[in-house]
């Protein structure tokens, strides 16, 4: 597994689902997964992996962190009220969805900036691919970058997980 402990994104501030500022330091201590949603892509079933991960580690040090995206095919055309109510009624989130963010180009998120310089398990950085890009992020910093196919419930995204998280 290829990580890049260089990428430090703590204090970077974001925008919640109501528009208030937080940053990662908001989740210290705990292993966080942070994700790139929509809601109308061929990959949208993966809320429900999400949950399941957020259900099953959530009380042991865990929190999936959603980041709305509508920059690949207009798939997250929603305003934040659709999104937060499709999130809950369809697929039953519970873990918190942030602020629509744009991933790639000159306009994308500050967090998004950073998190792309992690490389994948291929030793890929860059760009953003898709909806649903995932980054397991440790209490120690070490992020480990997932290409959209990769499942969240995949066992490589299972073991970073149960290897941060605390005893």
């Amino acid at each position: 597994m290829t990580t890049d402990s260089t990428v430090d994104v703590h204090d970077i501030p974001f925008l919640t689902a109501d528009g208030s500022t937080a940053t990662l330091a908001d989740y210290a201590g705990k292993v966080l997964l942070i994700v790139n949603v929509a809601s109308k892509c061929g990959l949208t079933p993966q809320y429900e992996q999400l949950e399941q991960l957020q259900r099953a580690y959530g009380d042991r040090g865990f929190q999936v962190l959603g980041f709305p995206c509508n920059q690949f095919m207009g798939q997250e055309p929603g305003s934040m009220e659709e999104i937060l109510e499709y999130c809950a009624t369809t697929w039953g989130v519970s873990f918190p969805v942030m602020d629509k963010v744009k991933v790639n180009g000159s306009h994308a998120a500050p967090l998004y900036k950073a998190l792309k310089k992690a490389k994948n398990v291929e030793g890929a950085k860059g760009p953003i691919m898709w909806n649903f890009e995932k980054f397991v992020l440790t209490p120690s910093g070490e992020v480990h970058r997932f290409r959209p196919q990769t499942k969240p419930d995949a066992p490589e995204i299972v073991a970073a997980i149960e290897a941060s998280l605390p005893h």
